[in-house]
């Protein structure tokens, strides 16, 4: 390699929980060079074996590895292998990967003396630093504390792993709905509006929303209008008139909305033309009620689907389900109550609630399940409701979709306040992520709840605290 290239192109330091994170991160650097410190690859081993939820994840990243280096010498395998081949596309790696002995470094060349694994993999970057100047080394880690100490000790360059991120901010995450200041048609120069049965759709110029989605709500601060993007071309929107007093008398087993936010999650989650919907927002926001009562109305009133499954991820579940007594629908309960507590809001005034909730839940095929055990499945004709998918990781929501078949239906629902993976933070989530992604997918809708209705005392705390 000529020696400006060379100094043109940075070696990356990656920490443990990059490879946990994404265990083919080391491929996503260009022509950069990466180096795996040889602690790295000893916490990898640690909880390869380990009942974590990421130890699959740790398995994946060493055998990649393995597949790369297995035919490299000692001296090769400290110099770098060449990356190129072993992915296409523009990113394609060219840049080498390298294992960094970092256990046995003399105490004249270690800012750190304690024997902690962050320190050593601290110290492993900044000999590189002062080894390889000018040419820029940066270390690569989710651990905030982690990057503050190797800035502190010296290290000029340290970064998050922001290669998997669909967005910076949260706050520019979609919302799935668009709000017009006043009246709506007060922007619209020119319509053309025509009756399709009972459905009213107006063309209008792209201009009015140049970043609108398909399946997208249009709304105004006077609550006269309320539409739908139905579809979009090069110079015009599509809109189903749904009318604002319409979209709020929808009902879905007994239940009417409080809000226009539930009443749009209501109308995507009962359109059969959509197959995932996805609904965020706070506790008590209302997206585990709407999505099992329109469930049940969809199952059994309508007959549209045969079964509802539920399930959902929370980062004990691997290690202490196989503790709980029972079926695997048993060992799942305590894990689920917060649809069983749905049930029982939805039939509080039938006069045997349990005998109205045995009976519904055999009725509606109601079936709960591990996300442990969805790989390999293939799910035909059913409703998925998977709760709390905040805490999943692109990769497993993708294993979760890919299992959904013909005329299965797929609703996401989670708070990405309430992230408990040590591993997500709300930019990183897998749900984050999906939304992003199906954005542009017209058999997807998305909506953010922001409205908390369980109770004044739920709204307050969500405010306040």
């Amino acid at each position: 390699m000529p020696k400006k290239e060379a100094l043109d192109s940075k070696i990356y330091v990656l920490d443990t929980n990059i490879l946990l994170h994404e265990p083919l991160a080391f491929l996503s650097f260009k022509e950069n060079d990466v180096v795996v410190p040889m602690t790295v690859l000893e916490e990898l081993d640690h909880i390869k074996d380990s009942k974590k939820d990421v130890a699959r994840d740790a398995r994946v990243s060493i055998r990649s590895m393995e597949d790369l280096l297995h035919d490299a010498t000692p001296e090769e395998l400290m110099k770098g292998v060449s990356m190129q081949g072993l992915a296409a596309g523009d990113n394609a790696p060219t840049g080498s990967l390298s294992i960094f002995v970092d256990l046995g470094m003399p105490a004249s060349q270690q800012v750190f003396t304690s024997n902690e694994n962050d320190n050593r993999i601290i110290n492993c970057a900044l000999h590189l630093q002062a080894k390889n100047s000018p040419r820029q080394v940066v270390l690569v880690t989710k651990d905030i504390n982690m990057r503050l100490k190797a800035k502190g000790a010296g290290l000029g360059h340290v970064e998050d792993y922001r290669t998997d991120q669909m967005i910076t901010d949260i706050k520019y995450l979609s919302k799935g709905y668009h709000q017009f200041e006043g009246d709506f048609w007060e922007t619209v120069k020119a319509v053309d509006s025509r009756t399709e049965g009972r459905d009213t759709i107006h063309t209008i110029d792209r201009k009015v929303l140049p970043e609108a989605y398909v399946n997208e709500f249009l709304l105004d601060d006077s609550q006269h209008f309320a539409g739908l993007v139905e579809s979009i071309t090069q110079d015009h929107l599509e809109v189903l008139d749904l009318g604002y007093e319409r979209l709020m008398g929808r009902k879905a087993w007994g239940i009417t909305p409080k809000n226009i936010g539930q009443a749009m999650g209501l109308h995507a989650l009962l359109d059969p033309h959509i197959d995932l919907v996805v609904l965020t927002g706070p506790a008590g926001s209302g997206k585990t009620l709407l999505a099992l009562a329109a469930a049940l109305e969809m199952v059994v009133e309508r007959n549209m689907y045969d079964k509802i499954i539920v399930t959902r991820s929370t980062p004990e579940i691997a290690e202490s389900i196989g503790f709980l007594p029972g079926t695997e629908e048993e060992k799942m309960a305590p894990w689920l109550a917060a649809i069983t507590d749905s049930l029982e809001v939805l039939h509080k005034n039938d006069e045997n609630v349990k005998g109205s909730m045995s009976y519904i839940m055999e009725k509606a095929n109601i079936q709960f399940k591990s996300v442990n055990f969805m790989r390999g499945r293939s799910i035909q004709n059913a409703i998925v409701i998977l709760d709390e998918s905040q805490n999943l990781t692109a990769s497993q929501l993708k294993t979760i979709i890919t299992r959904c078949g013909e005329g299965t239906k797929l609703i996401c629902s989670g708070n990405l306040a309430q992230i408990d993976s040590n591993y997500l933070s709300a930019v990183t989530s897998g749900l984050t992520y999906i939304v992003e992604k199906f954005k542009n997918f017209s058999g997807s809708a998305t909506l953010n709840l922001d409205g908390v209705v369980r109770s004044r005392l739920a709204e307050f705390a969500e405010e306040q605290l």
